[in-house]
């Protein structure tokens, strides 16, 4: 899927961190990318490479519109400040399928590791059966389940799960940047939602984006119903990530427990607080997905020396003081360029 050819490729959920980051990996590919968005004029400033289509994903019309002629489908979006998870996910991505087949399109699903529940094994592999423990993870099986039916009645499709995400662009309700550290903010004091000798999956956003995109240029080969588990950076002992950020932001920060115990307490009025307590099972289980699927595919996953991951993450952020000068320097040239 990778010849001469400019091939399009729809991006459903360019904004986000992990659209936007498959979008740009395509683009350098040589992929034209259309994306579709409720405020095309807006989005269109930010990425002006994309062709930005005005319309919803909600909207089966809208997305049948934006797929006229691509050959991908990458489906990345999410209800906006993701409310309404339960009503929304499942008609978007049966818009997606349905543009899918009149098409002729495959589809990409970025996936994550909410499939398996607390009693699931260690490492997991694609085939392992699915107990998923919260309302997202059932609808994320759900989600899989049609995509098999689709891609049984010929429209192939594309799922790479994957653990916690962090990286340029990753959410604000990311573990990074919501628990870890303050956006905006040096790091002083970093909460760690992980127990001492408990692994975590971690999952570096553009590491995760490059190895979608080396399974959609051999796509053809797939079968086509593919389904792959990253690895990511796997930290052991539940300290590594923490210690990464310490080390990398000059060694001085205090690493402290996440204060777990306020969780259940602001849950029954703070919507993020009952999704962090749903997933709190994460962080007492080490639930590591195997990527012997991928690596056998690819002949090794993308991985990004974890510093250099955690730097680039920490300057996208604005925790770092070259983050904060940088800024400081363009809103001063910023300014000079406007003065008389």
């Amino acid at each position: 899927m990778n010849g001469e050819t400019k091939i399009t490729a729809l991006v459903l959920g360019a904004t986000g961190g992990i659209g936007g980051a498959i979008a740009r990996k395509l683009l350098a590919r040589g992929w034209r990318i259309r994306a579709l968005n409720r405020d095309a004029a807006k989005a269109s400033k930010n990425e002006p490479a994309f062709e930005w289509v005005q319309g919803d994903a909600l909207n089966a019309g809208d997305v049948l519109e934006a797929a006229e002629g691509v050959g991908l489908i990458v489906h990345a979006v999410n209800p906006p400040g993701y409310r309404d998870w339960e009503r929304l996910v499942l008609p978007m991505l049966d818009n997606t399928i349905a543009a899918a087949r009149i098409a002729g399109a495959r589809i990409v699903l970025p996936g994550n590791v909410y499939n398996f529940g607390p009693d699931a094994l260690q490492s997991p592999t694609e085939e392992s059966p699915q107990r998923p423990f919260t309302k997202k993870g059932a609808i994320r099986v759900e989600m899989e389940k049609r995509l098999k039916a689709a891609a049984q009645s010929g429209t192939g499709a594309i799922i790479v799960r994957a653990g916690d995400f962090f990286g340029p662009g990753a959410t604000a309700n990311s573990w990074f940047s919501s628990g870890l550290v303050t956006p905006g903010k040096p790091v002083g004091t970093i909460k760690n939602p992980g127990r001492r000798g408990i692994g975590h999956q971690w999952t570096y956003l553009p590491d995760m984006a490059e190895t979608i995109a080396q399974l959609i240029e051999r796509a053809d080969r797939l079968p086509p119903f593919a389904i792959y588990h990253m690895d990511g950076f796997w930290d052991a002992d539940g300290m590594q990530m923490a210690e990464a950020i310490k080390r990398v932001a000059g060694g001085k920060a205090k690493i402290r427990r996440f204060p777990w115990w306020i969780v259940p307490l602001a849950a029954p009025f703070i919507p993020l607080m009952r999704e962090i307590n749903e997933m709190r099972y994460l962080w007492k289980v080490p639930l590591r997905m195997n990527n012997a699927k991928l690596v056998a595919e690819l002949g090794e996953e993308p991985r990004t020396p974890i510093d250099e991951a955690v730097r680039a993450s920490l300057v996208a952020l604005g925790c770092l003081p070259e983050a904060r000068r940088d800024t400081a320097a363009a809103f001063i040239g910023h300014a000079l360029q406007k003065a008389p």
